[in-house]
């Protein structure tokens, strides 16, 4: 068995190494997990709120190294600090509405029957979690899924390694017992072969389509419910009647922001065409602006993707889309480009749907805007897609949005605004972005399955 080897995009270099479970340990931590389960669901749900709530303050206290090791795994620039503001509003907001989501619903108790809906956590929940947001997607299953009184046996991405041993230390500081919460390195046999034997009662990942893919196969028989965020290749669309200035601010941030590594970040732009001259001009400009480079240098707004192969994936499909006839429209000379993991963004015009970066997940800092007549257009084209996670519509009308949104193929609609998860909102996704939710009182559901009370009183 080889170690897992985590190669920074910073310089290249072997980051981190650790060796895989091998399947006899591994199925060990689970029969660990699973044998702790039921005393920590027994704890009263105050107590494994306020413990939840502790391991998030404790993981607030390593900000510093925290935001580091974030760098070093994956490029993100260090001016951006962590992910402490969405891991704790989302923690905070999941906790809030644990007793009403998880409260039994009664039907009836009266002097003859007590008839109510209950909800029990599934036992051991299996998270495997993706790189690019590493404590963000983590959290979003980890905090309901221990609230609810499951355990939790967490498997992170190779490119993120430490994320795991962080989380790991700061939740059991915290005192959340440690086979309640279990970080564990996997190689993908292992993996598919312990959700195969039916070891979870949910299994979470996020992730490539083709990793969503292998999950189902894996689990296909054992009735085990699965959780997949898998690719996508999220529009926005620019009415006659945007802002334009602040669709320029949104949009390209939303493009470019973690070297477009965004699950829901925006891949392509349609814009009216009478506004699409000066929405270009104006985008141009806006990424012009950014600066490629080392993520520790506090000027340094666009760091290195995390992998030099997932920037060849960019640089490939930015190649191809030019061949056919696309039009680039930032020089890579101006920015610090090295033909690795350093990958300068670009906006492309002349674009369409034949084009693999217009239809395929990029992933990077690259972006189609193309031009349409009407909103009939605009729909047609962010339909034709195989995803389906958020579309991002700019208009100042309410009820416009929610028009056009309902027939746009998609688990989120945003209006003037992009890139943002609101835990109040279920995350969500259509076709090959992938099935089931987080966050909301539905990311409860996820974690728990509902049970029938059907009480009877015998006569005396």
């Amino acid at each position: 068995m080889k170690p897992i080897q985590l190669i920074s995009p910073v310089d290249g270099r072997v980051y981190a190494e650790r060796m895989p479970l091998s399947a006899h340990a591994a199925e060990a931590v689970v029969a660990r997990g699973r044998a702790a389960q039921k005393p920590w669901a027994a704890r009263p749900l105050e107590d494994r709120i306020a413990l939840v709530k502790a391991g998030v303050a404790r993981l607030n206290t390593m900000t510093e190294v925290v935001v580091e090791e974030i760098a070093w795994q994956m490029g993100r620039p260090t001016r951006y600090g962590g992910e402490f503001g969405g891991v704790n509003a989302r923690t905070d907001y999941m906790a809030s509405i644990a007793a009403k989501t998880l409260a039994p619903e009664m039907v009836e108790d009266s002097a003859a029957f007590r008839r109510y809906l209950a909800r029990e956590p599934v036992g051991v929940v299996f998270i495997i979690a993706p790189w690019n947001y590493p404590y963000l997607t983590t959290i979003n299953t980890l905090v309901p899924a221990l609230i609810a009184g499951n355990s939790v046996v967490l498997k992170h991405a190779s490119q993120t390694l430490l994320v795991g041993e962080r989380l790991a230390e700061a939740f059991h500081a915290a005192g959340i017992p440690q086979d309640v919460f279990q970080n564990v390195v996997l190689d993908h046999a292992t993996t598919e072969a312990l959700i195969a034997k039916r070891s979870f009662g949910f299994v979470n990942f996020t992730g490539s389509v083709g990793g969503g893919q292998a999950i189902e196969r894996a689990a296909a028989g054992t009735f085990t419910p699965l959780g997949l965020e898998l690719g996508g290749k999220d529009p926005g669309y620019v009415r006659e009647d945007a802002n334009l200035e602040l669709a320029v601010d949104v949009l390209m941030d939303g493009a470019m922001y973690n070297a477009g590594q965004c699950c829901c970040g925006i891949e392509r732009i349609y814009v009216h065409e009478k506004l699409f001259d000066s929405f270009v001009e104006k985008s141009v400009a806006w990424v012009g602006q950014l600066k490629l480079g080392n993520p520790f240098d506090a000027s340094t707004t666009l760091g290195p993707m995390a992998h030099k192969r997932f920037a060849q994936t960019v640089r490939d499909q930015t190649a191809e889309a030019i061949a056919k006839g696309a039009k680039p429209l930032l020089d890579p000379k101006k920015f610090a480009d090295d033909g690795g993991a350093y990958l300068a963004p670009q906006i492309l015009v002349n674009v369409d749907h034949s084009m693999r970066v217009m239809k395929e997940e990029s992933f990077g800092p690259v972006v189609g805007i193309m031009p349409v007549k009407n909103d009939a257009e605009a729909i047609a084209l962010m339909n034709d897609s195989p995803y389906g996670l958020t579309a991002s519509i700019w208009t100042e009308d309410y009820d416009t949005a929610a028009a056009l949104g309902a027939q746009v193929e998609t688990g989120t609609v945003f209006m003037n605004r992009a890139d943002y998860l609101d835990p109040a909102l279920t995350w969500t996704g259509v076709k090959d972005t992938g099935r089931g939710t987080s966050l909301s009182y539905l990311g409860f559901h996820s974690v728990t399955r509902p049970k029938s009370y059907h009480l009877k009183k015998a006569p005396k």
